[in-house]
């Protein structure tokens, strides 16, 4: 901030203000410039600002694998005002050298020349099979001089004066995505064409996540093994058809020499299997299962010392990678949508379930086209169409701030959200003094203060209009995103999308780094502009690191969560808490990871029966993560209705009612009333309301819950049979039976047609629904009986019978997906058994594989060590 400020002395003043850089308590800040025309082939500024992400990103491979020997540089991006700010670690001596003196490995032009060193050559090659790397050689120089890489060309190694090797510049750790990467001579697979890619990006540095990458090696692991076993299978069928015919022609001679063993036939088989499923799946060795990329192989300018062939090779991996992404990833996450597995509710989860999966967020696009006549993904259609928009303003707000005088920052961002959000048809900007005064007092007054950027080039940002604005949002969305929508001001889009306003605000804020002061915004008056300069208290900087983990801690967590899976909780207890204990000691005391360990600790309390233990444990993960994720995260408000549920276990109805309302009310303003998770909050809210016999309003959230289900479920699933049981059993509180019974008639009839007749919870239903016939009967015949005789009839008391906590809270347990299943200590011990003899036959499977293609490999070595010493004989 104090860089962007203009608070820091450049190191570099003379300098145009956007090429300056600066050093601050031993750290280096540059802006993401093209300064030096590194980039004007990849995309000029763009690919200037977008580099930094892409090193950040092989900071944390290169990181987590934590080779001894080898460092990278702490490295830090800052998104403040528009500007974007790397903030690195400084190498010893770096800044008494000439770069082109301190680079010892890589290129520092592009391709154009390089060099490798011995000891990074070391210590790169044992990161190569875990980062999926394809060691590859180039010609270097006009001498055309061949030069051997572990990394991408555009990795540098320094050594500094600590005598230390670090690696920088990371940003093609990861294969370039072709799609986003139109090449003359190139052509995609079908399925990648058939949606339009190759796509123009505004840059030449899109690479595949690497998510995509870990998932693309998985798959074509399946590949592998599944061919490898087909083709064994198919050649001890073969063998066993020919054998006979083999032997009738055999002389006895022939017969008494020369027969192999069955281990050395399936060894033979083995062998044969394996180069077969090599050669499938493109391995980077003949001998066992391999998976690299070559990262520089679409770089343009690189000359490969490999033949044709070979290139041709590395680069239809890559389309593969690209294709996988389109066939199979991008499906996967519609289904995932659809089965309600992925559930996003804001932009920020959108996109976290989306680089899950190992898919960028310039795909949205093409997502969105796919989902469209899809009604059960509303949601997610108006999450991303959102999320579009407020993306393709990002991109508009930045040199729009870039342009602002500091003194006028709070002006012009109020300013921006009147285009942006208020319905006001002409906003109109209050200048500050110094917009002004006159030109010549206006250089006197910037003299004396030191700022960058406040460059007067294009329009000025008091001239922005509600109308230019959104042709600016409607070009940019369809450049960057391929999505055409044609809308003139935010009412149209509003109306068209469903999207409320304050969401839109609330992402906004968060996204560019604006606080906002706490009031009600009026963002659909006509007649007044919704924001003022009064509102805008502060821009603050949005921050990507690299974090560290506590291995240790994590490998506990993880091993806690295997035991709890296996069903042993005392022992998935006691190694959740050994991991909490571990991140207290590295992290401190808030951290996202020890939120979880709480989470997971009150989670099992619940279960364990031991309530009071639940209800402080999830306690303190709710303030975690209001502290570490924010008050209103998906994250914070899940946490909010597992402590409620804990403390209607205890018998704390006030304080779960609250708890429920609060995280209702805070969904609202993340995303509205039309999500599947308001229904899950309104049927919890209405079981608690039932409980304590408020049965109309019980029945006002019960039925907004069974619409929801209905709409985003089906009117057939089983979410809605139990969103009509729970309103069924309302009505008959009341005293209506005849509205209980048509909704337990649904209910009875999604459970035959679902679960069958025989399923236990068919014959619960079939059960409620035979006593609510018999009180809707004996409420029939005691009305008769009053129209007959009058008032002087006699009226047997009507069975209604309110409902107890206990079955209050079984069902607030099932619609939460916490199902109690009644075993003996022995039915216990069974499945247990049961689950440890499939976990040992999966590793019998694994191990069997690693031993059929280590045998292969040891037996193909030794057959060329043979082939090697025959000569020699």
């Amino acid at each position: 901030m104090m860089v962007i400020d203009g608070n820091v002395m450049a190191i570099n003043p003379g300098d145009p203000p956007n090429m300056r850089m600066f050093i601050w308590n031993n750290i280096f800040f540059s802006l993401g410039f093209d300064v030096r025309d590194h980039y004007k082939d990849f995309g000029g500024n763009y690919a200037a600002f977008y580099a930094p992400g892409s090193d950040l990103v092989g900071v944390k491979a290169y990181n987590m694998l934590d080779i001894p020997g080898l460092h990278t540089l702490g490295t830090a991006i800052i998104d403040y005002r528009g500007y974007r700010v790397t903030a690195q670690s400084i190498i010893p001596g770096i800044l008494e050298r000439e770069q082109e003196q301190s680079v010892v490995y890589g290129s520092i032009d592009f391709g154009k020349t390089a060099q490798s060193n011995e000891k990074y050559a070391e210590l790169l090659s044992k990161t190569t099979k875990q980062l999926h790397i394809f060691p590859h050689e180039i010609k270097s120089g006009e001498d055309e001089k061949s030069v051997e890489l572990f990394s991408s060309l555009e990795c540098k190694g320094i050594i500094g004066n600590d005598q230390r090797h670090y690696i920088l510049d990371l940003l093609k750790t990861y294969p370039a995505d072709v799609n986003f990467l139109p090449m003359e001579k190139e052509t995609l697979p079908t399925e990648c064409i058939q949606l339009g890619f190759p796509k123009q990006h505004r840059h030449k540095l899109p690479t595949l996540r690497p998510e995509l990458v870990e998932a693309f090696v998985d798959h074509l692991y399946v590949r592998f093994m599944r061919h490898c076993a087909a083709q064994i299978v198919s050649l001890k069928t073969k063998s066993a058809l020919d054998k006979p015919r083999i032997e009738a022609t055999k002389t006895n001679d022939e017969k008494e020499t020369n027969i192999p063993t069955n281990s050395e036939q399936l060894t033979q088989w083995q062998q044969e299997a394996v180069r077969s499923a090599c050669v499938l799946v493109g391995s980077y060795s003949s001998t066992e299962f391999d998976i690299r990329f070559n990262p520089d192989v679409f770089s343009p300018g690189v000359k490969h010392e490999c033949s044709s062939e070979e290139i041709e090779k590395q680069k239809q991996l890559i389309k593969d990678a690209a294709r996988f992404l389109i066939t199979h990833q991008i499906p996967t996450f519609i289904k995932d949508c659809l089965e309600h597995s992925a559930m996003p509710v804001d932009g920020a989860s959108l996109t976290d379930v989306l680089h899950e999966r190992g898919i960028g967020v310039r795909y949205l696009g093409k997502i969105l086209q796919l989902i469209t006549e899809t009604p059960a993904l509303n949601h997610i259609y108006r999450i991303g169409v959102a999320e579009i928009v407020l993306r393709s303003v990002k991109h508009i707000i930045r040199p729009y701030l870039q342009q602002v005088n500091q003194s006028s920052i709070s002006s012009a961002v109020s300013h921006f959200l009147n285009c942006f959000l208020s319905s006001f048809p002409s906003p109109k900007p209050i200048l500050p003094e110094e917009e002004l005064i006159s030109n010549k007092k206006k250089k006197k007054a910037r003299k004396n203060r030191v700022q960058i950027g406040t460059s007067s080039a294009g329009t000025p940002w008091h001239f922005l209009t509600p109308e230019s604005l959104w042709n600016q949002i409607q070009n940019e969305a369809l450049e960057y995103y391929d999505f055409a929508f044609d809308l003139e001001s935010v009412d149209d889009f509003i109306e068209k999308y469903s999207i409320q306003k304050m969401s839109l605000m609330r992402r906004f804020s968060i996204i560019i780094g604006i606080q906002l002061l706490v009031r009600d915004y009026n963002l659909d008056s006509k007649h007044k502009p919704s924001f003022c300069d009064e509102d805008i208290l502060n821009l603050y900087p949005v921050i990507k690191h690299s974090s560290p983990r506590a291995s240790d801690g994590y490998q506990f967590y993880q091993s806690a969560q295997a035991k709890v899976q296996q069903g042993y909780l005392k022992e998935g207890f006691e190694l959740f808490s050994e991991a909490l204990n571990l991140f207290n000691n590295v992290y401190g005391a808030i951290h996202w990871e020890i939120a979880a360990c709480y989470r997971h600790i009150a989670r099992l309390n619940y279960m364990m029966g031991e309530h009071s233990d639940a209800t402080a444990n999830q306690q303190k993960a709710v303030i975690l993560s209001e502290r570490v994720l924010g008050i209103d995260h998906f994250t914070t408000i899940t946490d909010f209705v597992s402590l409620a549920l804990y403390c209607f276990a205890q018998c704390k109805i006030s304080a779960s009612l609250k708890l429920l309302y609060r995280a209702r009310y805070l969904l609202l303003g993340v995303h509205g009333c039309d999500h599947p998770e308001i229904a899950l909050l309104d049927s919890n809210i209405g079981l608690v309301l039932h409980g304590v016999q408020e049965y109309d309003l019980s029945l006002r959230f019960l039925d907004e819950a069974l619409k929801i289900n209905m709409k985003y479920h089906g009117s057939k699933s089983l979410k809605a049979a139990i969103s009509h049981h729970l309103v069924a059993r309302a009505y008959s509180c009341k005293g209506e039976f005849r509205q209980a019974l048509q909704h337990e008639k649904e209910t009875y009839k999604l459970y035959r047609a679902q679960l069958g007749d025989e399923h236990e919870k068919t014959k619960e239903s079939g059960e409620c629904l035979r006593h609510l016939t018999q009180q809707a009967v004996t409420l029939q015949r005691t009305m008769n009986e009053i129209y007959k005789n009058g008032s002087s009839a006699t009226i047997p008391p009507l069975q209604i019978t309110p409902p107890s906590m206990h079955s209050v809270l079984d069902l607030m347990n099932v619609i939460n997906g916490i199902i109690f299943i009644p075993l003996s200590p022995k039915d216990l011990e069974t499945l247990r058994k049961e689950v440890k003899r499939q976990q040992d036959d999966n590793q019998k499977l694994i191990a069997l594989a690693t031993k059929t293609t280590t045998n292969a490999t040891t037996a193909m070595s030794v057959q060329q060590l043979k082939e090697v010493d025959t000569p020699l004989d």
